[in-house]
């Protein structure tokens, strides 16, 4: 770190608040956008070495990034840093001058990136402290000893300031004074919250399954040492130093200007800026350490968050900083599944659908029907923002409910919420991008709410230009459809988008036979032209046909689950559009490759007929029904063969698969009266037997002769 951190040290321990003040926005202004500080000092030094090689033209270069040079220069930085979020908490907790407490919030947001130097931050004082200063709860800090900053505190920061020095020059880093840094770039990218977006985690942080990431810095919750670290495999979705375009373009702009620091106070007010900084340094720390998100499960700080939610629906306009606010509650309930209980027990659905409604402007026709004007505005950019993180939210609350059956108390607040959902859903925003994601977070969540209670998306009155499938408004469903298509068409994290609308879409299928004859008109036409296989096309059934045969399991089976509840779950019928090749996974799976009808699922279905097209009807002896098209007729194999030389054809080929049978090659199967695979004894046992049999008493005949 180019930055003095001992004189700033020096400075808050002197009480120079002007001095603090300018010296942390210089380190505000430099490390505005560093997200892997380690990794981008090593990244740094490796440029200048290479455009040094370049310069002087040395041909023997070598890259001792990875020396015990470099490991002695990274601790030493980590220890600066960690004595620097040491000092700035008990200065925070001195009760610091507003100017000066909002300099030093945004540079403990800065080093709370960083797993590696979050131990200060992570005791129960700091946390409620920061927590206090968010407005999410009222109570004080434990006294855990003196707030003020003592002599003792500031003798052991100094002493392990200066053994870290000693160590780093005798690794030979501090020979030739020390190394300049690149000046980061001026314009200050935040990374709001958690650094960087939860998006999909939604997916899938949303169901709690992300990847993994180093825990480095985070706590042994084990153990109950907030000193000891381990790794964590809970946060690889949420993606680090990633531009969150949640941000809205008035935040974007005060971010530009962040090193005119008085200009977001007076735009904003000392409060509220103070605020959303200590909302993001939570942010932070919950999404990096494991430690802390046990330690606010424990301190009950989700209580407060809600409560701060919950008063801002009884407001005008949303609070500034409830978007903060929102991805706090996200994150407690992506990462701690007890919060989801406790969130969903204090009426968090009532409370956020609440929120999702004061967010969008909803009016309301009738009681879960909400008004939708044409010629209203767009949603803005930061209600789309908020609306995003409420939907999130929701989604982790409620993903258990989808087959429960809700009592009538919760079936009414599901069906506001699916009416609220139905909105979001038809509503434009200012960007289509905006539209797409807020469609795709409403259909995440309209797969997660229990299924009786989607029937509000279609108990909805027609309109002059609504779409309808036997008197019944298909303009939601028809919007379904088409997110379906857009992701179809995506080729970008296929399972993880195209796995909730098509479970969507064939339990609705199953649920409401309006839903099923309206898609089937759009996705299975009649069938007219039997020449290309079902898979080759364009068309949305190909597409669909296509992932029949994708590699991972659950997206090829939620894929034939549609079809087939398209096709009434009738097997023939099902293999007359795809082919068997493709549907024989689907019947595999369920026991139908007997053609046997599928049992009752509780599937609502007409009584109408498939009747086959004429162009069908006029091909139809010659359709493979392996591939599904109309083959090219060849030439038969065994023409001119006599009787004897076919029969002795057929027993070669016997006794060959008799052969790969018994060195295990393959296992022949066949289908048992349920329409199951099961194992079959191969036919050319016997027939083998007694070719041999016969082989030998020939054999023995010549001996006699």
């Amino acid at each position: 770190m180019d930055l003095d951190v001992e004189g700033i040290i020096r400075c808050i321990r002197q009480g120079d608040e002007g001095g603090v003040e300018t010296i942390l926005q210089a380190f505000n202004r430099e490390y505005a956008q560093c997200f892997f500080y380690d990794a981008e000092e090593r990244n740094r030094r490796k440029q200048r070495e290479l455009e040094e090689f370049r310069k002087n033209k040395v041909r023997d270069y070598e890259d001792d990034s990875d020396s015990d040079c470099d490991d002695s220069m990274e601790d030493h930085n980590i220890v600066l840093r960690q004595s620097l979020t040491t000092v700035l908490m008990r200065y925070i907790q001195a009760e610091t001058q507003p100017g000066g407490l909002r300099v030093c919030l945004r540079t403990l947001r800065i080093l709370s990136r960083d797993k590696k130097v979050l131990t200060p931050l992570l005791s129960d004082s700091a946390i409620l402290t920061l927590a206090k200063l968010a407005g999410v709860t009222t109570n004080t800090a434990p006294e855990d000893g003196n707030n003020d900053l003592d002599s003792d505190l500031y003798e052991d920061v100094m002493a392990t300031l200066m053994e870290a020095k000693a160590a780093w020059l005798e690794s030979g880093q501090g020979c030739d004074g020390k190394e300049e840094q690149e000046e980061g770039e001026e314009e200050g990218e935040e990374g709001c919250c958690a650094e960087g977006g939860a998006d999909d985690a939604e997916s899938n942080v949303s169901n709690t399954n992300s990847g993994e990431r180093d825990g480095s810095g985070e706590h042994d919750s084990r153990s109950g040492s907030p000193h000891s670290s381990r790794r964590s495999g809970v946060h690889a979705a949420l993606a680090r130093g990633k531009k969150d375009r949640r941000q809205s373009r008035v935040e974007k702009k005060i971010r530009e200007g962040e090193e005119e620091e008085g200009e977001e106070g007076e735009e904003e007010g000392e409060e509220v800026a103070q605020r959303k900084e200590a909302l993001k340094i939570l942010c932070n720390v919950v999404y990096n350490s494991i430690w802390a998100q046990e330690r606010f499960s424990s301190l009950r700080i989700l209580s407060g968050v809600l409560d701060r939610v919950a008063k801002g629906t009884n407001m005008p306009a949303p609070p500034s900083g409830q978007f903060y606010e929102l991805r706090l509650l996200f994150l407690l309930t992506a990462l701690r599944p007890e919060l989801r209980a406790q969130l969903h027990r204090r009426a968090g659905v009532s409370v956020l659908t609440t929120a999702l409604e004061h967010c969008l402007c909803v009016q309301w026709k009738t009681q879960y029907e909400v008004l939708l004007d044409p010629t209203a505005p767009p949603v803005p950019q930061e209600a789309y923002q908020r609306a995003v993180e409420i939907l999130k939210v929701l989604f982790n609350i409620t993903y258990c409910t989808h087959r429960l059956e809700p009592d009538q108390e919760d079936a009414a607040l599901y069906r506001h919420l699916v009416a609220v959902l139905r909105f979001c859903l038809m509503q434009p925003c200012e960007e289509q991008e905006d539209t797409n994601n807020l469609q795709g977070h409403t259909v995440n969540l309209l797969s997660a709410l229990p299924l009786p209670c989607l029937d509000v998306l279609l108990a909805v009155p027609l309109e002059p230009h609504s779409l309808q499938s036997q008197g019944v408004n298909m303009d939601c469903v028809h919007a379904l459809m088409l997110v379906m298509e857009r992701r179809l068409d995506s080729g970008e994290k296929v399972k993880e988008k195209l796995t909730p609308i098509l479970n969507l879409l064939t339990e609705s299928c199953r649920a409401h036979r309006e839903t099923r004859l309206y898609l089937r008109t759009h996705i299975l036409p009649p069938l007219r032209d039997a020449s290309l296989r079902p898979e080759e096309g364009s068309t949305v059934k190909s597409k669909l046909i296509r992932l029949m045969t994708h590699m991972d399991t659950d997206l090829k089976h939620c894929a034939a689950d549609l079809i087939f509840v398209l096709c009434k779950e009738n097997v023939s019928r099902f293999v007359k559009y795809t082919g068997y090749g493709n549907a024989a996974g689907l019947l595999a799976t369920r026991g139908l490759l007997g053609g046997q009808r599928s049992k009752c699922t509780g599937g609502q279905y007409s009584s109408d007929s498939d009747s086959d097209t004429e162009e069908y009807r006029q091909v139809k002896g010659r359709v493979n029904p392996v591939t599904g098209r109309v083959e090219e007729e060849l030439p038969d194999p065994m023409e001119g063969m006599t009787e004897e030389e076919k029969e002795e054809e057929a027993q070669r080929l016997v006794m060959l698969f008799n052969k790969l049978t018994r060195d295990n090659i393959f296992q022949p199967m066949g289908v048992d009266a349920e329409g199951k695979l099961v194992p079959m004894a191969c036919p050319g046992d016997s027939l083998s037997e007694e070719r041999e049999s016969g082989a030998e008493s020939d054999d023995l005949d010549n001996v006699e002769e």
